[in-house]
């Protein structure tokens, strides 16, 4: 009964990060466009937090439970099964039906992307609860949270705001209802409890890969701002004074900041 609570805990947790990326859908409600300088701090800010998570709670939870050697291949694993989902969505062929090609396909890119990249988002969410009830940490309904678990919840979550305002902005120029890119943007994260709940099953079985879960998470992740997030960013500010270069660092800055505590606990 223990195993089946926690893992309730966890799919609740990675089911409230899924949530969150609907958040991103809610501007469209208020406003008819998104100004293009706020777009590009938030894909700052959502970068910063995944780098700064990944390096000050991933790598140092995996450096705890183990050595970088046993970490990095969990990192090369990460990064190739981003190329790889990337590469298969990408080649999809898609029926455009009542779309333009053009306008379908980038949304299935997008909508194919966030879904798959979702996925690895949800490992990092169920690795970082490893030690639920095993450990001293937030006490929430009886059960003691891990610190780690709490920031990779809210870090995430933060993350998948903007993602779900990227899958908005074509859904949008396509006359998609509002409540409709709602759901869109949630469908498209879905697999992050699924993924936070398999994770966690497996690193409470197998804890000797804790040190590997730990890197996969956080290649995935450092590997998704590297080649999605900030190029992302940067397409969007081209033309902005400066091509956004401001408003992204000033993201990435925030971002970074807001993870530093989890360095200090």
């Amino acid at each position: 009964m223990a195993l089946l609570e926690n893992l309730v805990i966890v799919f609740v947790a990675g089911l409230v990060t899924a949530l969150a990326t609907g958040l991103g859908a809610i501007p469209f409600f208020i406003y008819d466009d998104i100004p293009r300088r706020w777009n590009v701090g938030l894909w700052g800010l959502a970068s910063g937090i995944m780098v700064s998570a990944s390096l000050f709670g991933l790598v140092k939870e995996g450096l705890a439970e183990g050595t970088i050697w046993e970490i990095l291949p969990g990192v090369a694993v990460g990064v190739v099964l981003v190329i790889v989902s990337h590469r298969v969505i990408t080649n999809t062929e898609v029926n455009p039906r009542k779309y333009t090609e053009a306008d379908f396909r980038k949304l299935l890119l997008i909508l194919g992307i966030l879904t798959v990249h979702s996925f690895p988002e949800g490992v990092a969410v169920g690795v970082s609860f490893a030690d639920l009830n095993l450990t001293q940490g937030p006490m929430l309904l009886g059960y003691s949270i891990p610190i780690l678990a709490v920031f990779m919840t809210v870090a995430i979550s933060i993350h998948n705001v903007p993602e779900g305002t990227a899958i908005s902005i074509p859904l949008r120029s396509m006359g998609v209802s509002k409540w409709k890119m709602v759901w869109w943007s949630v469908f498209s994260s879905l697999p992050q409890p699924i993924g936070a709940v398999l994770a966690f099953a497996f690193v409470r079985v197998a804890r000797e890969f804790l040190p590997f879960g730990f890197g996969f998470a956080a290649g995935a992740m450092v590997y998704l701002v590297l080649t999605e997030f900030i190029p992302e960013a940067l397409e969007l500010g081209e033309p902005l004074p400066g091509e956004g270069h401001r408003e992204l660092l000033i993201g990435l800055a925030t971002g970074f900041l807001l993870m530093v505590p989890l360095a200090l606990v």
